[in-house]
């Protein structure tokens, strides 16, 4: 552009001229506005990070074993979400200080759970944002911002929890149901594989698992009615290697749990990070509420396999057993929360189980060999909706059933006790599950359930009572599995909806309202805590690098979520991604 005129470069650019007014030959600035499309994909110009080579299937089956990574979204494939770091000590922890602060540019629940690997963090936020950033300093090394439709069809927010990284690939979801590959090194794209048509209801909010060089990826939106699935993808190229879909067809085992043709709408999404158990080669893989939500007169029976845990075979995706924790749900208690693998004596046996704090207020243990129930007990303060029999199968409070003038106060509420947006952590050496949880109870209203493609599907609604009378609040509590009990529980005055984190040092990462927090993890003590100016929802990490140690944390939430509980709501959106350095 040539003189007079002078451009301020932005995403709208102003450029300021001095024009001469033939009239009165005199000059007179005039502003003139040009819009300067602005790029959503940095590619770095060379190779990043320190030169380490790929990640291995052999590193991510070790995954917990090391301090200087972190590769997966549950830490290892035994979902303990435990640092081998001593350094985090609850004498030490106090001495965290923050060493990098990122503005994510983005609104709502930012739930990453980032991956570390060569000097480099990945992390995702809301509205699929994906930095690579040196982990030391917060540099950005390149950066992908999805362009995601303006007519997503979302259940409840825009979160993403994190990428999946193998050999020198790091893969991201996608809210209208993509699944991409970058090059972990510069950020370039390697392919774009559509999973399922958004705009009847899909999206894709987890981080994948990588078993067998494929990536097992699970799709969102019961609320819509979709058929839920998951998915496994070959890491080089993309290809679709199998399919699981989570409601069988007609003439399937399990559909005679459907009513009529029920089975065609029935959700059952898959929307949460399973687990891998080498030594059983056994993919274990959870599911979510049959829809429609809170009416189930067209779709009697049990409906599987939504609410349920499923062990299937990697190579094929062969279902090999299932376990349902709530049939025929009313109460939107999704059954994909957090899952542990553990050994777990039981008499003089020991059974190597899955253990679960279920959405529904019980914690399960299920063996993992035989998908047999071992027993359930109620983690949460309130739970009245049902009893578990010998089985564990539900015995349902008839004041729990949803009507259509409900005054009944149903414990838990569909949000739970946990829930599978934010995860849990286990101490194998205090045999501690540490379940981050929100007391909060609703009324449950059955409502009319009229099913149109792409748009809500949920025969009712729920009303957070406890939230409107500032009565619901939060904990996080250290449970003793071999006891099955609580061994003691950290209150906080709202509820609790951000992840944990456990240290061989003992000490319990996790979140509040109003920040981050860390815990003795033997007595549950607050030991140290930093206010980020928006509440917690994601799931903190640690590692060590250059001989320094590091945990790191995402901030900001929904308001209307926060609402909903009772929670403030002055506080701000985030999005923030915070790095603290033990000093």
């Amino acid at each position: 552009m040539s003189d007079p005129c002078k451009a301020i470069a932005s995403s709208l650019a102003v450029i300021i001229c001095l024009a001469t007014v033939p009239a009165t030959g005199q000059e007179e600035m005039q502003v003139e506005y040009d819009v300067v499309e602005m790029p959503s994909h940095w590619v770095a110009p060379a190779p990043t990070g320190k030169g380490a080579g790929p990640v291995t299937e052999e590193m991510l089956r070790k995954s917990g074993s090391y301090t200087d990574k972190w590769l997966q979204y549950h830490g290892d494939d035994r979902g303990y979400r435990h640092s081998p770091i001593k350094a985090l000590t609850p004498e030490k922890v106090k001495n965290l200080r923050l060493a990098w602060l990122l503005p994510t540019g983005t609104l709502g629940q930012q739930e990453v759970s980032p991956v570390v690997y060569d000097g480099i963090i990945y992390v995702t936020t809301s509205y699929n944002r994906l930095f690579a950033l040196e982990s030391a300093t917060g540099k950005t090394l390149w950066r992908y911002d999805h362009q995601n439709p303006k007519d997503l069809r979302l259940c409840c927010g825009p979160p993403n929890r994190g990428v999946a990284i193998y050999g020198n690939t790091v893969l991201m979801a996608t809210l209208d149901a993509h699944l991409l590959a970058f090059d972990r090194r510069t950020g370039a794209l390697l392919w774009n594989r559509k999973m399922a048509d958004y705009d009847k209801g899909y999206s894709a909010t987890s981080a994948p698992l990588i078993v067998k060089g494929m990536a097992v990826i699970g799709i969102a939106g019961g609320e819509f009615g979709v058929r839920g699935f998951f998915d496994a993808y070959d890491v080089k190229t993309g290809e679709l290697v199998w399919r699981h879909y989570t409601v069988p067809a007609a003439g399937e085992p399990g559909v005679e749990t459907w009513a009529g043709e029920s089975w065609k709408t029935g959700g059952a999404p898959a929307w949460t990070t399973g687990l891998y158990d080498a030594e059983t080669d056994t993919l274990f893989w959870t599911t979510g509420n049959p829809s429609p939500d809170w009416n189930g007169d067209s779709r009697k029976g049990d409906n599987l396999y939504s609410n349920s845990l499923l062990a299937v075979e990697p190579e094929t995706g062969k279902l090999k057993w299932h376990f349902q924790f709530t049939p025929h749900d009313l109460w939107d208690y999704d059954g994909n929360t957090h899952i542990f693998l553990l050994d777990f004596k039981q008499g003089n046996k020991v059974h190597k189980v899955v253990a679960q704090p279920n959405r529904n207020g019980y914690f399960y243990v299920i063996d993992r060999q035989s998908g047999e129930f071992l027993r359930g007990n109620a983690y949460l303060e309130q739970v009245n909706w049902a009893t578990l029999d010998a089985k564990g199968r539900p015995i349902v409070s008839p004041h729990a059933l949803p009507t259509e003038s409900p005054t009944e106060r149903v414990c838990p509420s569909n949000a739970g006790g946990i829930n599978g947006a934010w995860t849990a952590a286990y101490n194998p050496d205090l045999n501690l599950a540490f379940i981050p949880a929100m007391e909060a109870c609703s009324q449950f209203q059955k409502g009319l359930a009229i099913y149109m493609e792409g748009l809500p599907y949920t025969g009712g609604t729920f009303i957070q009572v406890d939230g409107r009378n500032k009565i619901a609040y939060g904990h996080i509590t250290a449970y003793d599995v071999a006891k099955g009990e609580v061994s003691w529980r950290y209150h906080d005055p709202f509820p609790v909806s951000a992840g944990a984190l456990s240290t061989a040092g003992g000490v319990v990462f996790s979140g509040s309202n109003s920040g981050a927090i860390a815990l003795d993890a033997r007595s549950g003590e607050k030991i140290w805590s930093f206010n980020l100016g928006a509440p917690i929802r994601s799931q903190p990490i640690a590692w060590q690098e250059d001989g320094k140690t590091y945990v790191a944390y995402g901030a900001g939430d929904s308001p209307s979520l926060a609402a909903m509980f009772g929670a403030p709501t002055h506080t701000s959106d985030g999005g923030l991604f915070a790095v603290f350095v033990l000093e």
